[in-house]
């Protein structure tokens, strides 16, 4: 088997739902990161032999595959294909793990991995009618969440297979015993150590700016400079009556964009490029429905299994924060440093 390495990756500022990227095609905002890390890289543009993307929504602008329109926007030659992946909000890490994989397995020598999302233009969609000519059904938001519900996935997972995300972070929390005031410092830790990443130029490499309307976009809109405990601690919880989530301490609906250059060691060898990390493996694992924000455990100890590899040998171990409750709970359970 070949090795895969990560060459380089660019993304595009972060934007906050409605904000600095919201005029954005997501379908331009794929091509501009593309189209840079190509650029970039120093990859010549027909070397490259797959472009694969993630994209959770699909069902507006990032449409009938949304990754080969980003390579032919992004003026790659017609001849490099590309296809979309959606794992919800694992897509973009699990187009990064497919193109290790394509590239581990011999087929492929170099690929264009990331993603992509616009949750502001996410478009309002209806239901068409069982019968020809009825009236139309339910008008749904994709932004976010279920739609479109198979009946009979609600009476999956104890009845609870369809409850929204933050009441999955209401369950976890439940379970593991964490309450609002743990979640609240653990938010208003994060914006901190963001605002202080942006102000130390720690994110400046890989930013790409976006050019817009109203200006040009270079930084990342969601970290909060003001917010304190005080702030946090006024919201009212978001899900549930007597809750302990909230909007301050859940992640926000954002606008953005992401692309990595993966290839194999000939590749490397062969455009003079230099490797920023060699991929030895990736794992995915499902848990009940009502518990999604647990995933990350299983999925990391069936990697680390595989691997061979233990946490105390790692330098540096990177979690999403859906929720802080979430996040609490993973890194509590995985025995992490925080």
């Amino acid at each position: 088997m070949s090795e895969a390495f990560l060459v380089d990756g660019v993304r595009t500022p972060i934007g906050r739902y409605g904000g600095a990227l919201s005029t954005m095609r997501p379908d331009d905002m794929a091509a501009l990161v593309v189209r840079a890390v190509v650029e970039r890289s120093g990859v010549p543009a027909d070397a490259v032999d797959e472009v694969i993307l993630g994209a959770a929504n699909q069902a507006g602008e990032d449409n009938r595959n949304v990754a080969r329109m980003a390579a032919l926007l992004a003026g790659l030659p017609d001849s490099v294909p590309g296809f979309t992946i959606n794992r919800l909000c694992a897509s973009g890490l699990t187009a990064i793990g497919t193109a290790a994989a394509m590239v581990s397995a011999g087929q492929a020598d170099v690929v264009i991995a990331g993603g992509v999302e616009s949750m502001t233009r996410a478009p309002w969609v209806l239901a068409k009618p069982a019968k020809a000519w009825g009236r139309p059904g339910e008008l749904v938001d994709t932004s976010l969440g279920w739609r479109f519900v198979n009946p009979r996935m609600r009476e999956l997972d104890g009845g609870q297979a369809t409850i929204s995300m933050g009441e999955t972070a209401e369950e976890v929390a439940t379970l593991d015993g964490i309450g609002r005031e743990e979640c609240d410092a653990f938010a208003l830790r994060s914006h901190q150590r963001a605002v202080a990443a942006i102000g130390a130029g720690h994110f400046d490499a890989e930013l790409v700016a976006v050019e817009t309307p109203a200006g040009t976009v270079k930084v990342d809109e969601g970290p909060r400079a003001e917010t304190d405990l005080e702030r946090l601690g006024r919201l009212k919880p978001a899900f549930r009556p007597g809750g302990i989530v909230t909007a301050g301490n859940s992640s926000s609906l954002n606008d953005g964009a992401a692309a990595i250059v993966v290839a194999s060691a000939d590749a490397v060898e062969r455009y003079g490029l230099t490797p920023r990390a060699r991929v030895i493996g990736s794992a995915a694992a499902g848990v009940a429905p009502h518990l999604m924000g647990l995933g990350p455990v299983p999925a990391t100890e069936k990697l680390l299994a595989r691997t061979g590899v233990g946490l105390s040998e790692l330098d540096a171990v990177e979690l999403n924060e859906a929720f802080a409750a979430q996040a609490i709970a993973c890194i509590r359970r995985l025995g992490l440093d925080e």
